[in-house]
């Protein structure tokens, strides 16, 4: 089958993915109750007892909601930096030590035929990071909830085949918006989130003809609309040059309600 994800919700509402290899399966953050988890990976599929690990990018409700109930029930083993287990211990509760895995900030490790890679990202949390998963030759990557991509980020995510990029916001519709302007600085700021804007910048750095797909992600319901973040990104990517075939790349949606279809990664 080879390397594969679904992409279960992606928002403000709450973030997960599963990405599965020939022999692991895992849950990328638990952002939602354990009950809406569990009917989502069934849409695709994948039962509870089916995932071998969770791994956490940061603290915030809506990455990790549901975790504890949903790693006490399937007994899992979840995976986080120090200061991120610091941070989310009073919202998670109480796990056995064997479930309280440490993978430290930008480095990686192996389960079974699956390669983990974290990296540090820039966001208001205690030790944010992202993913790149790599089995077979194929390789994913998830980067969201950034305030902005650094070269060693870039670096990082280079010669993906398919990446999970963050779309939060369009700049004027959040300037626009009602939220305070202190929770807009933030949002805006280098420890917030990518505008489309930022999102088209940064694939102008990273597309080098490896890409095949990009699927767009954590988009607000209040400061964007899907239709709008990928007109913005093509529009960028355009007016910097790049004009593909849809058999050579593709932006791809993700929803904050319901999975992604199954992505074999490279065929």
């Amino acid at each position: 089958m080879g390397l594969r994800f679904t992409v279960l919700a992606s928002g403000s509402t709450g973030n997960a993915t599963v990405v599965s290899s020939d022999a692991a399966t895992v849950l990328v953050d638990a952002g939602l109750s354990g009950k809406k988890i569990e009917e989502l990976m069934q849409q695709r599929g994948v039962a509870g007892s089916d995932l071998d690990a969770v791994f956490v990018t940061h603290e915030h409700s809506d990455h990790i909601k549901g975790l504890g109930a949903f790693a006490r029930k399937f007994e899992l083993p979840v995976y986080a930096n120090e200061k991120t287990w610091a941070a989310m211990h009073k919202h998670v509760g109480e796990l056995p030590d064997h479930q309280r895995k440490v993978l430290d900030s930008d480095s990686a490790m192996e389960l079974f035929d699956l390669r983990i890679e974290s990296y540090a990202i820039s966001h208001d949390a205690a030790e944010p990071v992202g993913y790149c998963f790599r089995s077979g030759g194929a390789k994913l990557s998830l980067a969201t909830d950034m305030g902005y991509m650094s070269d060693k980020v870039m670096e990082k995510l280079r010669d993906s085949d398919v990446l999970v990029l963050e779309s939060n916001h369009d700049i004027e519709m959040l300037r626009m918006g009602r939220y305070p302007w202190n929770i807009k600085r933030r949002i805006l700021g280098d420890t917030g989130h990518l505008s489309n804007e930022a999102a088209g910048e940064a694939l102008c750095r990273l597309l080098n003809g490896t890409t095949r797909r990009v699927y767009l992600a954590h988009l607000s319901l209040q400061h964007n609309l899907m239709d709008l973040a990928k007109l913005t990104v093509n529009t960028v990517l355009e007016d910097n040059g790049f004009f593909y075939h849809r058999h050579e790349f593709a932006l791809c949606e993700t929803h904050p309600d319901r999975p992604t279809e199954w992505d074999l990664v490279k065929a």
